[in-house]
């Protein structure tokens, strides 16, 4: 009966069943189907990536009419709006390129379908995709024809319970069991005791050695075969190639051994070669898992949130303290962090950070509204449907969209290193086998074994990602929040600091304000100042403003009633106008309320505006009432921060103010310290390219509002957080305001970090030539190989941990 292999899924069929398609064979229609599917959409090169990639496309026929349920779709949706909704599928089939190639795609074979995103650790797909045009089931059925079908749980779903893969953990407990057993019966062997009953049943003996070898090599190492069976079939070299090489040597060997009557063979070298692996991937997997854990859970944004008591207070709280039922209050630029209901009777949601989309969606009291929308316009507010997820916003501050083009540099050194070393290392145990079989067969097999098996270039490849895994834990500490590992190595990198000077080098939380009303002579009805009705209009305009200046006005004037906002506008760079109760309130710069109107005010001369300090205009219904004047109260510490700062980088202010504190700064700070004032937000931006463009590496540290742009061009952007929800996600790191002085310290450990991993690679690579002198020569047994193969990676480990460890205390 003569068999041949499917085009689409690689399984065998009978030649009489197969079915011939544009000269490929399938095994069924279903295959065929998906081959036709790829070939109209002109997709058909997702064959070149691996021979046979797909699966066996399943009758659905009716599994999945629960998705009609609009309800039951409305559980398993993130995020549904209008025209947009995004679900995450669980796929357990993704497993190689060419299945992230076709998940990637598919808005090429279904209408309707935006995005899709492959998590290829976690087999999952995050789907983006209009509801007006196609639905979850059509996308489902879709997924099940191509051979992708998802694994749908509601229980899953509702309860966040996820499926434990413990098939290691087996694994690892049957090697020990038939390493543990094996060694008790070769005792004899090891001692060569002459006694009638043992050399009366060696023979039993050794062929129970060899039956309680089989579980250990037929199953507890079959991960090894698969890999390196997938890696051959790829045509790419996997260091699993020869650790299964060795395996196989290693077990032929020993089973000629006992046939021939020569011995008991090395079953015991071989099930403890395969238990002392196993037992390194475990400790390689729960170190990993440990330090994602802490990334997940301990990491979270310093973002506040301002909540309503039932008092009708307002307190700035963590947004991890919010529960289900609690009132938020909403301003301008701030984020939603959790799913709820709008109580007031409009909102404007700019739902960008999750869609792309920046046009906003208006939302009617009564409506839900979703975590990670961007309230744009006056103040609102929402009541809590469930309390706030830290892993959605860790997901939205690592959207593909935000990510700037990083060079990873140390992550490239290790992929080189472990591309190269896999056919280097066959080409030594070949060579040294070759060498040895002339001279000593036995010394000859154990050579070949321990030189595949001692030399892994798993310490090697650990190096770098568990540095920065632990770096990245130690600062987020101390309260320093990093997007990604990769954000270490642009610190390093840094030459050039800009710093925002509004809320960034200045606190939000104190401040003198004076308030200087205009000449009385030229303006009439503001003789007397403002009074206790215009103060209200100005603190409910205020109230709706996320800027450092709004809140330090908001918090400096008594407190007033409430009052409805009609409309709102804040343009960035200069200022608010808003009405209220047919009031038009006006605040902001000189520039915007008083330059560029038809008031006739009597405006300070040029000398005199030069010496202004920082000010906010205030005009209403056209009226002219002064203006708020700040002396800014500088964060502690910022003299000597910037003294630090000063002998290895190049340090610069940015501030769209005047310079009116010119001199105040120039008394604080270092004398090569450059200071530009008068800059709006895109000249900023522009500031920063020209310094790129110079060559420059260039880190912004601003407040994440009127940096925006600055930030995203920067080669590192720093986000300073106080007290408001400012969420931007164009910058790279998150700094609590209260660690501001400790700047320093983060950039001379993430120095020290690239240190350690170049440490850690000279010990890793000496430890495989010292490893592989030994072995080559014969004087290594593939048992002692085994062991020292998981305590190389233990050592590299424990030696960047500590290493890490270790600079982060002496740091300063």
């Amino acid at each position: 009966m003569e068999l041949e292999s499917c085009f689409h899924c690689g399984l065998d069929v009978v030649k009489e069943d197969q079915i011939v398609f544009d000269e490929k064979k399938f095994c069924c229609n279903g295959c065929k189907t998906v081959y036709e599917i790829f070939s109209l959409n002109d997709m058909s090169c997702y064959y070149d990536f691996e021979k046979s990639p797909g699966a066996t496309p399943l009758d659905i026929k009716g599994k999945y009419d629960f998705l009609e349920n609009e309800s039951i779709v409305s559980k398993l949706l993130e995020f549904q709006e209008h025209k947009t909704a995004i679900v995450s599928l669980s796929i357990p089939h993704i497993h190689c390129s060419s299945c992230i190639w076709i998940l990637e795609n598919l808005h090429k074979l279904q209408k309707g379908i935006s995005t899709s995103q492959v998590n290829f650790p976690e087999k999952k797909v995050r789907i983006t995709y209009n509801p007006e045009v196609t639905s979850l089931k059509t996308i489902v059925h879709l997924l099940s024809s191509i051979g992708y079908e998802p694994y749908i749980s509601l229980e899953n779903y509702e309860t966040g319970k996820n499926n434990v893969d413990r098939s290691l953990t087996y694994k690892l407990g049957l090697a020990f069991f038939c390493f543990g057993n094996i060694m008790l019966l070769s005792f004899p062997e090891y001692f060569e005791v002459k006694e009638f009953w043992l050399d009366t049943y060696k023979p039993f003996f050794r062929w129970l050695i060899f039956v309680l070898s089989l579980p250990s090599f037929l199953y507890s190492a079959s991960g090894y075969y698969v890999s390196a069976y997938k890696s051959i079939k790829s045509g790419m070299l996997n260091i699993d190639i020869p650790i299964a090489l060795g395996i196989i040597i290693f077990f032929i060997r020993s089973t000629f051994d006992i046939v021939m009557d020569y011995g008991s063979g090395f079953f015991d070298s071989l099930t403890g070669l395969i238990f002392f692996m196993l037992l390194g991937k475990m400790f390689q997997i729960k170190t990993y898992s440990f330090l994602s854990f802490e990334r997940d859970f301990k990491s979270y944004f310093p973002i506040a949130i301002t909540k309503i008591n039932t008092d009708f207070s307002e307190e700035s709280v963590p947004i991890y303290d919010i529960e289900k039922g609690n009132r938020l209050l909403i301003r301008n630029q701030e984020l939603i962090p959790v799913d709820g209901i709008l109580i007031s009777d409009k909102a404007e949601i700019d739902y960008s950070f999750v869609t792309g989309e920046a046009i906003p969606i208006t939302k009617k009291s009564g409506d839900k509204v979703f975590a990670g929308g961007k309230q744009i316009g006056k103040v609102i507010e929402m009541e809590v449907l469930h309390s706030v997820s830290q892993s959605y916003l860790t997901q939205l501050w690592s959207n593909d969209v935000f990510q700037k083009n990083v060079e990873q540099k140390y992550k490239s050194i290790t992929d080189t290193i472990s591309h190269y070393f896999t056919p280097i290392l066959l080409i030594i145990a070949f060579a040294g086998f070759g060498y040895w079989v002339f001279i000593d067969a036995n010394i000859a097999f154990n050579v070949f074994t321990a030189v595949l098996i001692v030399a892994c270039p798993c310490a090697l490849a650990l190096s770098a990602p568990f540095t920065m895994g632990n770096v990245l834990r130690i600062f987020g500490k101390k309260k320093f929040y990093l997007k990604n590992a990769l954000v270490i190595e642009q610190l390093a990198k840094v030459d050039t600091i800009v710093f925002d000077k509004t809320g960034t080098i200045t606190t939000n939380k104190k401040a003198n304000i004076s308030y200087s009303s205009p000449n009385p002579s030229e303006v009439g009805e503001s003789k007397t100042g403002i009074n206790d009705e215009n103060r209200t209009l100005i603190k409910n305009v205020l109230r709706a403003s996320n800027h450092p200046l709004s809140r330090m006005l908001y918090d400096f004037l008594p407190e007033c009633k409430r009052l409805k906002i009609n409309d709102f506008k804040e343009i960035t760079g200069k200022g608010i106008q808003a009405t209220i109760e047919g009031n038009l309130i006006q605040i902001g710069s000189y520039k915007f309320i008083v330059q560029n109107s038809h008031l006739q005010v009597s405006a300070p001369s040029p000398l005199e505006r030069v010496g202004e300090r920082t000010s906010v205009h205030i005009k209403i219904n056209e009226i002219y009432y002064g203006k708020y004047i700040f002396n800014n109260h500088y964060r502690e510490g910022l003299a000597e921060l910037f003294e630090k700062l000063s002998v290895d980088y190049k340090i610069k202010v940015l501030s769209g103010d005047n310079e009116g504190e010119r001199t105040s700064l120039e008394n604080i700070l270092p004398k090569n310290t450059e200071l530009i004032f008068n800059q709006k937000p895109e000249q900023k931006l522009e500031f920063i390219k020209k310094l790129q463009e110079e060559g420059r590496n260039v880190m912004m540290v601003g407040d994440g509002l009127n940096d925006a742009g600055a930030l995203a061009q920067s080669n590192i952007g720093i986000s300073i957080s106080e007290n408001v929800n400012v969420f931007s996600p164009a910058c790279d790191a998150i700094l609590d305001a209260n660690e501001f002085n400790k700047m320093n310290y983060f950039l001379k450990l993430s120095k020290k970090s690239i240190t350690t991993i170049k440490m850690s690679f000279a010990l890793s690579i000496l430890y495989n030539i010292v490893g592989l002198s030994f072995a080559i020569t014969g004087n290594l047994l593939p048992l002692v190989a085994a062991i020292i193969m998981p305590l190389s990676t233990v050592t590299i480990v424990s030696f960047v941990t500590i290493a890490s460890n270790f600079y982060a205390k002496r740091v300063n």
